[in-house]
């Protein structure tokens, strides 16, 4: 089981500061906190706000390998560098071939890194017998790591789960068999794939991969502050940490985390004029990205994200935040959107200071 804090006051000192420099290969990564890869969420426009506000490395949506290499315009979207930092493409497939034809077109296109996906637990992607579906066949993964290493120049890193069950925890066994084949990181979710994201990430059992490899490792899963941050680190023994769902309509976790690891002092939560500052960031580069048809659509988790914790933070009552999602997430007109927004975040500072 994890050990984790029972509340959120602060910790002092840092589990990392002062430790050498975190490299994937001879990239130096600014601070050991990672925003993860999360399908239909980690888009250029959220990448490039969280490196922006000093996330240590982004990397993009899970993108199937055979569609890249033929082409298809959504792969290519989900791949844009964000043109801060080191651009990390994300891959998954279950064929050598298509792995390495991906990782090529990835490299070709300005890739620093290639990650490869051993973990995404849907059932689209595992049917497919790609993502966690290959912990199940250690001997075709392994196949797939070395295609997609063969294929280009820079570093690969690998990401999974636990194993595919609670029968077949096999991590460590594949991590250390994707080292030897040349992978330069590897990263941990906290489950298995029979898991899904039920219970809590076991961060303890994660320590069983840090002691099978020498090359860095991060844990995944849970994480949502600077205190669970230094408790998974404690408990998996990982380099670094990687935050998915916590930094959602909080693109500013990453780098608020990182920065205390690196040993700075804790940061306020950004004020609400900030907050919406970002909000409208991410909705004006999510439509210019995938044009106003799908950008209003796809914008709109990452609107009602914003919205809820903009609403937690001042206090908001529940019927107001509900009023508010109903108006902004159900609008066709852009423009609306925005002054909506502002009236939003004006009436959730009233609230804050009542």
């Amino acid at each position: 089981m994890r050990r984790c804090p029972g509340n959120e006051t602060p910790v002092t000192g840092s589990a990392v500061s002062g430790s050498k420099p975190l490299k994937i290969g001879d990239i130096e990564i600014a601070n050991p906190v990672f925003l993860a890869p999360m399908s239909g969420v980690t888009d250029s426009p959220v990448r490039r706000l969280a490196a922006e506000l000093g996330a240590g490395l982004v990397v993009s949506e899970m993108t199937a390998s055979d569609e890249l290499a033929n082409g298809h315009r959504m792969s290519r979207l989900r791949c844009e560098a964000t043109g801060v930092g080191p651009h990390v493409v994300q891959l998954a497939g279950c064929e050598a071939h298509w792995m390495a034809e991906g990782a090529r077109i990835a490299e070709a296109e300005g890739a620093d890194i290639i990650d490869i996906n051993m973990g995404c637990p849907a059932r689209h992607v595992t049917g497919g017998q790609s993502g966690s579906a290959l912990m199940r066949d250690l001997d075709h993964a392994v196949g797939l790591i070395e295609a997609t290493i063969s294929a280009v120049k820079v570093p690969v890193t690998l990401k999974m789960r636990l194993g595919w069950d609670d029968r077949t925890r096999n991590a460590p066994g594949l991590a250390r068999r994707a080292e030897a084949a040349g992978v330069r990181l590897v990263t941990v979710h906290g489950r298995t794939r029979c898991q899904f994201y039920k219970g809590e990430a076991d961060w303890d059992a994660i320590r069983a991969v840090r002691e099978a490899i020498s090359i860095p490792l991060v844990v995944n899963g849970d994480i949502t502050s600077y205190d669970k941050a230094l408790a998974a680190l404690e408990a998996s023994g990982a380099d670094a940490v990687m935050i998915g769902r916590g930094a959602n309509g909080q693109p500013w976790l990453p780098g608020e985390i990182g920065r205390r690891l690196k040993g700075g002092a804790a940061e306020a939560m950004p004020s609400l004029a900030t907050q919406l500052h970002y909000v409208r960031t991410l909705y004006e580069g999510i439509c210019a990205l995938y044009g106003l048809r799908v950008g209003l659509k796809h914008a709109r988790k990452h609107l009602g994200w914003a919205l809820d914790v903009a609403a937690k933070a001042s206090g908001a009552p529940a019927p107001t935040l509900k009023a508010w999602r109903q108006k902004i997430l159900t609008s066709e007109d852009p423009g609306l959107v925005h002054r909506s927004l502002q009236d939003a975040f004006d009436d959730f500072a009233w609230s804050a200071a009542a």
